[in-house]
């Protein structure tokens, strides 16, 4: 009976694929009938409706103005005190509602303006900057290395103030989806261990003209098609306070995953483990001429289950890009797996490439790349195991491996023959010596980690054959579960993959 080739155990359910692939991207489709709808109306309600709004803006600016009057320019140090908290919860409040209703929006809140959590940035837009400032929000700044701790600890003392300072309005997610699913929440709004509030936002408009966000429609062209609605409906649901267990003051993480459970579930909708993080990957997979949505990873699963930091997830992408500059659509295929690494496609090539394909489509996308090279590939590439497969290669044992070692070894070791190994030496062969010494075997190995787990194969399948010789029927392939038996579950998806 010929060996099992090495096959993937069964996959650890914490890194299959997500419910919702890609919440970044908007993608209504506007009918001609929706077309011909919103330009009849548009012709009528969007002159109307700017000037319902250029009105409002000219009562709303100078309010602002009065309620800021001598205040610091960023940030709040007290939390406003008469004339200026009734200015800001009565009647910007209702200047608010009346914006909105300006545009549209039929909108019914039972609530007062709360402070919200914002960019620095945006204290510099007209007239809105100057809004923003009256509600004394908790700044955040992207380029500030203390911005983080500053802004927890702002949000802490604001949610343990009494009742002095209004409700701190946090969006969790920290960027925009099109509200197919819930993404990760930060979380900054849960650190302070008080109760919050879950709010919800509905839109159930036939035609989707608020949806924002990484890909689709332009924020001109979805305020131009808002406002030829004849209106738009938003409902909000205030759900009951979630009131923290001692085991969730002690665990933000845990305290905002419950929180998002619980929001998920009145929304109907899944979670998954996306973050602004695959936005930024997102962006680079673009910068790359990657498709955009190549770079998504579910960054929060996969930097804690394989341990990396969004500067290695970066890295690894730039090796995808690589690899699959060629590819239509960013998936590499075997063939295409075969000539970036220099060899024709063989039995054994095969085998690794399946250990990559997770879903077993026949392709590799950036996140399989990831997964395959840090669970499969780098763990095998350690000194020892280099060394192990350079002295396969060193077959005189002279410290150097010459063109036809490399080949005979490589062929041997792919089950393949006649085949020219020129590129693939000398792209490891650096100096253009003739000849591969240890250093650059290991350096090339260390830029190209895919050639590790092929050696550790066909060392497994080496040492299994001679086991196989010695004791014909006894054994299977180290690491395979016998007929019958469940593989031992491990708290690693390193070592079950």
């Amino acid at each position: 009976m010929p060996p099992q080739r090495v096959g993937a155990l069964p996959r650890q359910q914490s890194l299959l694929l997500p419910a919702v692939i890609n919440p970044f991207v908007q993608d209504t489709k506007l009918s001609n009938a929706a077309i011909i709808k919103c330009v009849l109306l548009g012709i009528f309600l969007v002159p109307l409706r700017a000037i319902f709004i250029t009105l409002v803006l000219m009562v709303l600016w100078p309010v602002s103005v009065i309620v800021t009057f001598k205040l610091p320019l960023k940030g709040a140090v007290e939390p406003s005190t008469g004339w200026r908290r009734f200015l800001c919860q009565r009647v910007m409040a209702a200047l608010g509602r009346a914006y909105f209703f300006s545009m549209g929006f039929r909108v019914v809140v039972k609530a007062g303006l709360p402070s919200t959590v914002s960019r620095v940035e945006n204290l510099a837009t007209p007239i809105f900057g100057r809004f923003l400032r009256s509600l004394q929000p908790v700044l955040v700044s992207r380029t500030d290395p203390d911005s983080r701790k500053n802004t927890i600890n702002e949000i802490n003392r604001r949610a343990k103030s009494g009742g002095q300072w209004p409700q701190v309005l946090i969006f969790p997610e920290g960027t925009c989806t099109n509200r197919s699913c819930l993404i990760t929440f930060k979380q900054g709004a849960f650190i302070p261990g008080v109760p919050v509030q879950p709010v919800l936002l509905r839109y159930p408009n036939k035609l989707d003209t608020v949806t924002w966000t990484w890909q689709g429609f332009k924020s001109k062209t979805l305020l131009l098609l808002t406002l030829c609605q004849l209106y738009t409906t938003v409902e909000i649901e205030f759900l009951p306070p979630h009131i923290p267990t001692e085991e969730e003051k002690k665990s933000p993480a845990l305290f905002a995953s419950r929180v998002r459970e619980t929001m998920a579930k009145a929304l109907g909708v899944p979670v998954t483990d996306h973050t602004y993080e695959d936005c930024r990957l997102m962006i680079s997979a673009g910068e790359l001429t990657l498709p955009m949505e190549a770079g998504l990873v579910e960054f929060t699963k996969i930097s804690r289950k394989l341990n990396l930091k969004w500067d290695n997830i970066r890295k690894e992408l730039d090796g995808f890009a690589t690899m699959a500059s060629t590819c239509k659509g960013g998936r590499i295929t075997i063939e295409e797996f075969a000539s970036f690494l220099k060899l024709p496609v063989s039995p054994v090539l095969e085998d690794l490439f399946r250990l990559f394909d997770r879903n077993g489509d026949g392709t590799i996308d950036f996140r399989e790349y990831v997964i395959g090279v840090n669970i499969l590939c780098r763990p095998s590439n350690t000194e020892d195991v280099l060394k192990m497969a350079f002295q396969l290669f060193d077959t005189d044992e002279d410290e150097k491996v010459t063109h036809d070692e490399f080949t005979a070894l490589l062929c041997s070791a792919l089950g393949v023959s006649d085949v020219d190994m020129t590129k693939l030496f000398e792209a490891i062969d650096a100096d253009g010596s003739g000849f591969i010494t240890f250093n650059e075997f290991q350096e090339f190995a260390a830029t190209h980690p895919e050639y590790a787990k092929l050696f550790t194969t066909y060392l497994e399948l080496q040492r299994y054959q001679a086991i196989q010789e010695a004791n014909p029927g006894d054994l299977e392939l180290a690491g395979q579960p016998s007929s019958g038996e469940e593989p031992e579950e491990s708290t690693s998806d390193k070592k079950d993959d």
